[in-house]
């Protein structure tokens, strides 16, 4: 790594832990540290939910999964106005009335303490998951630049996380975010420049090689459930997208933060539609190193594959200066998504937790204190769990597979509460009871029931379908619960 690369990753990565830790107050409050005054610009709020969305799962695994197969997994990301137009519409104004910081402070009170238990911990073992898979991928590059320990580097990186996003708060984390999304969004669009110039008949030359491969597929628009078509990606996108928008505390605190409702809406439509042309990009990028490596193939090393192809590229074929800002690009989109997991979540554990079970009347200096311990408790979870990844083949398939399981369907409870106001507690219950069945069922048949007389047993559904099938359980189980066993005056 030239010195001029070294100087231009110090200066982003180190600036953004510093510009995070500037925002420390001693005299904070909780509810500044979890709602940043409610006092942020709209484009800011917006460019924050962007930031979450394009973490290194997108930087690295994107580029990934289009180099090994096609952009089958870009479907996801053209679900996302779907989601954004309901945020727009109905879900802002609702989490900004209800005068509450916690996304699940709603079910508890349409059903009682245990849906908000329920849904909480369920957020709570997502964003782990979530923490882990991008610390993965962050360690990546800069293993594969200078020879690191994945493991050292994983651990320094979750530290520096830890400190701004505790010492900054949620205003802290806000800001560096947007600021981290310009330096994503250059360093990905300079990165694909320099790919399609490097083709000895230039950029058209990509579009050949992936036309005749068929790389720009979107995958397969027949009616199987059992493969990742069209379809099934459409369709998780639409759901996994809505409960992002609908009941995760990431963007449900954005949209506490900003100024107005107004700014508020126009945060949660910025921040998605900005992602569409930004995944493109990536998945650009893994098309053009296809193209790149077929037709070089003596370039590539035996055993260099999957996520491990775009970090070597940026390592062995970019220029000086902008290996450093790629490698500064993906530590920024890892470090704001992780940043983004740890705030929510402690506040989650402060709001659902702390002041709900241990201490119901905690003092502000207790609350700060709890959110502190909090930020550091997670951050250390997310450090194993990252370890863990470590034997996984496809980061983006773990990801999207786990993030279906610890989901557990809790988006159709929320439905089921926000849009039947006759549902009960008891239904709430039989539905949550009849999804969880699903959910795990979907989960762990195929691991247990794979082979042998049981197999026919096992589910025959994609992984991605089970986030699908769970809300759908949830809400219609509970909905017929309310139907028949409803009580006679």
């Amino acid at each position: 790594m030239s010195i001029l690369d070294i100087i231009i990753f110090l200066f982003f990565t180190g600036g953004v832990v510093v510009f995070g830790c500037s925002f420390f107050n001693k005299k904070r409050s909780s509810e500044e540290f979890t709602s940043a005054g409610r006092s942020l610009p709209g484009w800011v709020v917006g460019m924050s939910i962007f930031a979450t969305y394009v973490s290194s799962i997108s930087y690295l695994a994107y580029p990934g999964k289009a180099y090994m197969s096609d952009w089958n997994a870009f479907v996801f990301s053209l679900s996302i106005p779907i989601a954004s137009y309901f945020a727009a519409k109905y879900f802002v104004p609702f989490y900004r009335s209800i005068g509450s910081v916690s996304a699940y402070s709603f079910l508890e009170e349409r059903f009682g303490p245990w849906a908000r238990v329920y849904a909480s911990s369920c957020y709570l073992l997502t964003q782990v998951a979530r923490m882990g898979s991008i610390l993965y991928l962050l360690a990546l590059p800069m293993n594969a630049l200078l020879g690191w320990d994945i493991k050292m580097i994983i651990a320094v990186t979750s530290v520096a996380i830890i400190a701004y996003s505790m010492l900054g708060g949620l205003k802290a984390v806000i800001w560096t975010e947007a600021i981290q999304g310009f330096i994503l969004i250059g360093g990905a669009i300079a990165c694909l420049c320099v790919l399609m110039f490097k083709m000895p008949e230039g950029p058209a030359q990509v579009f050949q090689i992936a036309i005749t491969d068929q790389k720009f597929s979107l995958g397969s628009f027949g009616s199987s459930l059992t493969e990742s078509t069209f379809w099934v990606c459409l369709i998780y996108g639409i759901f996994i997208n809505l409960q992002n928008y609908g009941i995760d505390q990431n963007y449900v605190q954005r949209y506490l933060t900003a100024k107005s409702d107004k700014q508020a809406k126009f945060s949660a439509l910025f921040g998605g539609y900005l992602f569409i042309p930004v995944s493109a990009v990536f998945f650009m990028i893994g098309t053009a190193l296809y193209a790149y490596y077929k037709t070089f193939p003596e370039l590539l090393p035996a055993g260099v594959e999957g996520d491990a192809v775009f970090p070597y590229f940026i390592v062995h074929a970019l220029p000086t200066g902008l290996t450093g800002l790629l490698i500064a690009s993906i530590f920024a989109a890892g470090m704001s998504t992780v940043a983004t997991s740890i705030t929510s979540s402690a506040t989650i554990i402060l709001t659902d937790y702390y002041a709900r079970y241990i201490n119901k009347r905690p003092t502000e200096k207790q609350s700060v204190r709890a959110l502190y311990v909090s930020n550091v408790l997670i951050g250390i979870i997310g450090i194993f769990v990252a370890l863990a990844f470590l034997n996984v083949e496809s980061a983006l398939d773990a990801w999207w597979a786990l993030s279906s399981i610890f989901s557990g369907g809790m988006l159709g409870l929320f439905l089921l509460g926000y849009i039947s106001k006759k549902a009960r507690n008891v239904d709430a219950v039989l539905g949550v009871i009849c999804g969880i069945i699903v959910v795990v069922w979907m989960s762990l048949s195929p691991i247990f029931f794979k082979d042998g007389f049981m197999s026919e047993y096992a589910s025959p559904f994609h992984a991605n379908l089970t986030i699908v099938f769970g809300t759908i359980v949830i809400f219609l189980a509970g909905f017929l619960s309310m139907r028949l066993l409803k009580t006679k005056k």
